[in-house]
């Protein structure tokens, strides 16, 4: 095998990889049929109900129909309708919806969104904020940092009372919830519980590089659903199932529950994507209660918050097969902003570490180009002798590599090395909730017109984009010519192909190829002077 050979197979490898992102963004499961399974069992919790616990009464009953209370703290800002503790409103304090200061907050639940009732429960097939008179206890909570606050609602179906008492932290996005289900008549009852999330679209629509996606874990990690056709039609689960949510890139809107065998199911409605948790089987004894532990989250993809959510919430962020390499590169990103304070210089300095790292493993390879260059003259000999047995032309091909101790495959090889790192980070930036509306150069220069201004968009005017086409033709061009004609075509047609990839990337990924192509033309024309 020669040289050219391993080289192209490399650059076409890395093309694939980032080809089948740019073709097919996400990577859910494939279904065996149209409705997928996806989630394991979390750890067994003990529900049981509890032989002392009396069953809630209505003595002090006070229905409250279409109340609202206010829930205000450092990071969001959440409205409840007292009828079924439903959410009308969940605005978030840090992310507005576009670039400009004068935007509007992001609302992981508006108007749409509050016609499919997030946070409502469905007790046995009836929707729990439907044809129930409820009540409430607390009133409007301004909470600080490192205050909690909570609100009880109480309401009556049938002969099961309903205690939802929802406790709020200034401190993060969680939502912590006891519910307890209680048995007013004189029967045992054997109940089946929905829990639910509803969110509008979290991204724009056909945005193929942050879709949104209902999402569920199991004991063998996460599982993704981003197909709207099926969505619309409904997915559901078959294995149980330790969370449910909808997410994007940067957003997450997800139920937790306490509770063991529980199954997910997902659909888009009007618009709005749905996802519920269900336990089937609820024992309410009579005159007895059923407590129930759940947790909401509806905030940003954000590491630091999400790892204090139970069951392992955080596995939310997934970047794919290079995860363990993604994330110390994210820490890294995380360290050299906190120096320059800017993110596109961070990938920058990033970018030039990594570089430096395998700046040995690039010079090897450069060495082995130009050693295969000096043999051109004698394969090009060999090819023609024996171009008619070709079994011939390969073994005094491979003879000729050891005569002058020459690796075919030693250019390549610190290439290869290199291409999981270099994917991880892609993953990395492209995940990264940091880089969301985060601003690089805000203006192109001497204009006043707005360019890298988020990081998480595409390039404007696709500057970047093209520069780094050019940086890639530019570094083919300087790299030895393959001696074969059409490998040699191919070679030069890569940089059209990552150019076309890259126009709509987000600029954050492409100031990473750019910068990297730029660093490798240095250190190739380096060791070209070096030499002469």
């Amino acid at each position: 095998m020669e040289n050219k050979r391993v080289i192209v197979a490399v650059v076409l490898s890395l093309a694939v990889l980032v080809g089948w992102n740019f073709l097919f963004p996400a990577k859910p499961p494939v279904p065996k049929t149209d409705q997928a399974a996806q989630t394991q069992p979390a750890p067994a919790q003990k529900e049981s109900p509890a032989p002392a616990a009396k069953a809630e009464t209505l003595a002090t009953f006070a229905p409250t129909p279409g109340k609202k209370v206010t829930v205000e703290t450092p990071l969001y800002t959440a409205v409840f309708n007292a009828s079924g503790g439903v959410l009308s409103q969940f605005s978030l304090n840090n992310f507005r919806q576009t670039i400009t200061s004068d935007s509007p907050l992001v609302d992981l639940v508006n108007l749409k969104a509050h016609a499919k009732a997030p946070l409502g429960l469905i007790l046995n097939g009836s929707p729990t904020w439907q044809n129930v008179e409820w009540s409430l206890e607390g009133g409007d909570l301004r909470l600080g940092a490192g205050d909690t606050g909570s609100l009880t609602f109480v309401g009556r179906l049938g002969d099961v009372v309903i205690k939802r008492v929802m406790t709020f932290s200034g401190a993060g996005y969680l939502i912590d919830e006891k519910l307890s289900l209680s048995n007013a008549g004189g029967a045992p009852l054997l109940s089946r519980l929905s829990m639910t999330v509803a969110v509008e679209r979290l991204s724009a629509e056909g945005d193929s590089y942050n879709p949104t996606q209902a999402a569920f874990y199991d004991t063998s990690g996460l599982e993704l659903f981003n197909s709207e056709k099926k969505l619309a039609e409904g997915v559901a689960d078959e294995k149980p199932v330790q969370w449910g949510a909808v997410m994007s890139n940067y957003f997450l809107v997800g139920v937790i529950p306490e509770a063991d065998n529980l199954r997910g199911k997902a659909r888009i409605e009007e618009g709005v994507f749905r996802v519920a948790v269900d336990k089937d089987g609820l024992e309410i004894p009579a005159g007895g209660r059923v407590d129930l532990p759940i947790s909401y989250y509806l905030g940003p993809k954000d590491p630091k918050y999400l790892a204090d959510a139970p069951h392992h919430l955080v596995a939310a962020i997934d970047y794919g097969w290079f995860d363990f390499i993604a994330k110390p590169l994210i820490k890294l990103l995380h360290f050299f902003y906190d120096y320059v304070g800017n993110w596109g210089v961070a990938i920058i300095a990033l970018t030039v570490l990594i570089k430096i790292i395998f700046w040995p493993l690039s010079h090897k390879s450069y060495k082995s180009m130009e050693q295969m260059k000096k043999l051109q003259p004698l394969l090009t000999q060999l090819r023609e002798k024996y171009k008619d047995d070709r079994q011939k032309m390969n073994e005094e091909m491979m003879q000729l590599y050891k005569t002058y101790k020459v690796n075919p495959a030693g250019g390549c090889l610190p290439m290869i090395v290199q291409i999981p790192v270099f994917f991880g980070l892609y993953q990395a930036l492209l995940h990264s909730i940091e880089l969301r509306h985060a601003s690089f150069i805000r203006y192109l220069p001497f204009t006043d017109m707005i360019w890298l201004a988020d990081l998480s968009a595409k390039d404007p005017f696709y500057i970047t984009p093209l520069v780094m086409g050019a940086t890639m033709f530019l570094q083919q061009k300087m790299t030895p010519a393959p001696g074969d004609p059409t490998q040699a075509k191919i070679m030069l047609f890569m940089p059209v192909i990552f150019t076309f990839m890259f126009l709509n990337f987000p600029s954050g990924l492409v100031v990473y190829w750019l910068v990297n192509n730029v660093i490798s033309i240095a250190q190739q024309y380096w060791m070209l002077n070096k030499k002469s």
